[in-house]
């Protein structure tokens, strides 16, 4: 069966190296939290608010050897009121786990999810 696993995370500003180490730090929470190995990922998609402009947050999937798995990067609606500096992912996988998908909320990010 096909899941889809959401996670979010913020930065505190717009450079490449805050960028690269969030998405790493919530794409290894999310295969921590999730029991995941790279061999059950589906396809990986990245959304970024417009003030994230400096690095892609795919490039820290690659870094830590997700080289086969296909991604994409997309600019986040500009909502009025949105949380600043944010980084999302929706991560598909093959799930045959009996127990539902632990979806992952860091930072300051928690506010887009206060029912987890």
């Amino acid at each position: 069966m096909i899941k889809g696993i959401r996670g979010a995370i913020d930065v505190k500003r717009d450079e490449p190296g805050l960028i690269y180490s969030a998405a790493r730090s919530l794409l290894e929470n999310i295969i921590v939290t999730n029991e995941l190995s790279v061999e059950d990922i589906i396809a990986v998609f990245f959304t970024a608010t417009p003030d994230l402009k400096s690095a892609y947050p795919a490039k820290a999937a690659r870094d830590i050897g997700w080289v086969t798995v296909p991604m994409m990067c997309f600019q986040e609606m500009n909502v009025k009121g949105s949380l600043p500096y944010c980084i999302r992912v929706l991560i598909q996988v093959n799930w045959d786990k009996e127990r539902e998908v632990k979806h992952v909320y860091l930072g300051k990010a928690k506010e887009l999810r206060p029912d987890l």
